[in-house]
């Protein structure tokens, strides 16, 4: 009998899928040794000594439901361009974002531990190193579930290098279907992808961050010979500049540079005569 035990003492060994671990065993009536040499043999062991390889090329990619109320974004690496390009590994991405938009995996721990043919996504995706010939690695996933009256929408930039998942608040059903609604959240995503903000608002910026930014600023002014409280003055008009440049919500809109973020928002829900409000965004940017 195959025990659970000896199947973790092979896969700690060899960093193989678990589900290899237990059909070697038993092909070899328990024979540890044995087990090792035949997962070498057919290069289910690669996983192992690729494992520490950088993998910083893949893909990124986007699911969203057909009523927007739900989408996943994801990345998955690989060490080169030419693999993240490869047919194979962009339908194995594609079949990973497939199990995932029909299941309901909350964070990246919850999808790499989702069973597919009896195995989990993260022993799939060792069990594909082998077969593809370098390190991969499913690094980061989010997943949204729109609140009351809230639009998921998704956007892949690049052909997989940024990928960008946002969540648009209305208080109007009829809003959603609407042309002018749907250009406006392609606009944001666009926007997204683009400039890459730090956070939504002001309250997102680690205050850490702003107080790092400051104290650079601040050693700037410090040879200026200006008075203290006028140094301040400038302390607070450039953290002010910088989270103009930071926050989303306060960044002038990429295609008009004459309005924020916010101001489009109003003149969108003006013209639709609803009220939106961006709620919340990710970006991924590829081996970032």
């Amino acid at each position: 009998m195959i025990t659970a035990s000896i199947v973790k003492e092979l896969r700690d060994k060899t960093s193989a899928p678990m589900m290899d671990c237990k059909k070697v065993l038993t092909e070899t009536n328990g024979d540890l040794e044995a087990s090792i040499k035949l997962l070498r043999e057919r290069g289910i062991m690669k996983s192992a000594k690729m494992s520490d390889r950088a993998a910083n090329e893949g893909v990124i990619t986007a699911r969203v439901n057909a009523d927007s109320t739900c989408g996943i974004l994801l990345e998955v690496n690989c060490e080169t361009d030419f693999v993240s390009k490869n047919d194979s590994f962009q339908s194995f991405v594609a079949s990973l974002a497939d199990t995932l938009a029909a299941a309901n995996a909350a964070d990246l721990d919850a999808a790499l531990a989702l069973q597919i043919d009896g195995q989990s996504i993260e022993d799939t995706v060792k069990a594909k190193v082998g077969e593809v010939g370098e390190n991969l690695q499913f690094r980061k996933y989010v997943r949204y579930d729109a609140a009351q009256g809230g639009v998921i929408a998704s956007y892949i930039h690049l052909g997989g290098k940024v990928g960008v998942l946002i969540e648009v608040g209305t208080t109007k059903p009829e809003t959603k279907g609407t042309e002018s609604f749907k250009e406006l959240i392609k606009d944001l995503t666009l926007h997204i992808a683009a400039c890459a903000p730090k956070g939504l608002s002001r309250e997102d910026i680690p205050a850490a961050v702003v107080d790092g930014e400051r104290e650079i600023f601040r050693a700037r002014l410090a040879d200026s010979g200006k008075p203290e409280n006028i140094i301040e003055n400038i302390l607070k008009g450039q953290i002010n500049k910088f989270f103009a440049e930071s926050c989303f919500l306060e960044q002038p809109f990429v295609k008009d540079d004459k309005q924020t973020v916010t101001q489009l928002l109003e003149a969108k829900g003006k013209e639709l005569g609803d009220t939106l409000a961006v709620t919340r965004f990710v970006r991924f940017g590829l081996g970032e």
